[in-house]
């Protein structure tokens, strides 16, 4: 039986004698996370001895001994092409922050949801009791050989650059981590169908992105590889410049890539005349800032539950608004891409997800959209069932067409 979690009182204690009542009775969060949002079910029956015998010895023997004459023969024989591992160390959880493993069982176990829902992919959710780099490294390439991907989920910057890096090295598997590339496919997705909207390309577009960690280090070199005139990225210092001696590796590399313009200061300062706002930090941006942006600015305030630039502030200048909310129009949300993006990848056996195969994805989602563009629909809903199949469909071409396809 499950232990009962009692209110506590204002000064932190708690009654289990007398009128607490469980968590569940009082939030239906709660109550609907009870007992875990998912469960392991069988594919085939066991109903008597000779099933038993089937599925499990004598008849599995035959299927082991084969794998290991012809290895290949896992992905045709096991679940491994069709199930994703969801591994985290719990640092950087939501808007949570650093909340540890535990605590993050309930967002990995909604993400493997998330894949089973809107692309058919299995998924097993798998929090890590350490924070070291190299142990995170070892413990997922012990584990690859039970998956067909790995998905990377709330690793804290920089750390998570570099543990995607030497895991893809490392196993002949995708390796993808989703608060990087998946934000970026939707955001590329959505400023495709801005641009298209006002009659511009991408090239003609100068961006500021506010956040220079995971997503917005991932979406600025992303956006510049489809084609993006310019990009300056700001963190809490202000523009990453090559003229700052405060920036570490990753922020160089940025700073090598981004702001042609030579931009220096302050985010603010940065947005005047700018195409486009990009904001995944958090924070505010005041509205004069905003008001300076270019004349048909798009506004993408991506941050939860407070976008950067709240939408009646937006609308005032802005030709298209975007956010990471559900109850505004053009939520930008990750799982418009990473279900289809592993289910294409799964479908032809890739050894690893390629910058040509997450263009495709975004390329992909916005023509979902099609004819019904309009400022307040650049991108699709989550529950439009044309969006997996279409994602799906233009990863795995674009594996095939990238030479990273097994089959």
């Amino acid at each position: 039986m499950a232990a009962e979690i009692v209110n506590p009182r204002s000064d932190g204690s708690t009654d289990k004698d007398g009128g607490a009542e469980p968590l569940d009775s009082i939030d239906p969060a709660f109550a609907l996370h009870r007992g875990g949002k998912m469960a392991v079910r069988a594919t085939v029956p066991v109903r008597d001895k000779d099933d038993l015998s089937l599925a499990y010895t004598p008849g599995v023997a035959k299927v082991c001994s084969a794998i290991a004459e012809q290895p290949e023969l896992v992905h045709d024989y096991t679940w491994k092409s069709s199930v994703v591992a969801v591994v985290t160390d719990g640092t950087a959880v939501l808007g949570l922050g650093d909340i540890g493993p535990e605590a993050s069982l309930p967002v990995m176990e909604g993400k493997a949801i998330l894949f089973k829902q809107f692309g058919g992919v299995d998924a097993v959710p798998i929090a890590l009791a350490t924070t070291d780099v190299d142990e995170i490294i070892e413990t997922v390439v012990r584990l690859a050989p039970s998956f067909g991907g790995v998905n990377l989920e709330d690793i804290s910057a920089p750390r998570c650059f570099e543990i995607e890096r030497r895991l893809q090295e490392r196993v002949d598997i995708p390796v993808f981590h989703d608060d990087q590339h998946g934000t970026a496919v939707v955001t590329l997705a959505a400023l495709r169908n801005a641009a298209r909207l006002t009659g511009r390309s991408l090239g003609d577009l100068r961006a500021v992105i506010s956040g220079a960690g995971a997503a917005g280090v991932a979406i600025a070199k992303f956006l510049l590889e489809a084609g993006l005139g310019d990009v300056a990225v700001a963190d809490r210092k202000g523009v990453v410049s090559e003229d700052r001696d405060d920036l570490t590796p990753v922020k160089r590399e940025l700073a090598a890539l981004t702001n042609k313009a030579g931009l220096s200061g302050s985010l603010e300062a940065a947005l005047a005349g700018a195409d486009v706002f990009i904001g995944v930090s958090g924070g505010t941006v005041p509205e004069p800032a905003v008001a300076s942006m270019a004349e048909g600015a798009f506004v993408f305030a991506m941050a939860n539950p407070n976008p950067e630039v709240h939408p009646d502030v937006a609308h005032k200048y802005a030709a298209v608004v975007a956010t990471g909310r559900s109850d505004y129009p053009n939520q930008i949300n990750n799982v418009l891409a990473f279900p289809g993006i592993f289910a294409g990848a799964l479908q032809v056996r890739a050894s690893r997800i390629t910058e040509g195969m997450k263009i495709a994805a975004a390329e992909a989602l916005a023509a979902v959209v099609g004819d019904d563009l309009a400022a307040d629909y650049v991108i699709p809903s989550p529950f439009d069932e044309r969006v997996a199949p279409a994602v799906t469909a233009a990863v795995a071409a674009a594996a095939r067409a990238e030479g990273v396809a097994r089959r």
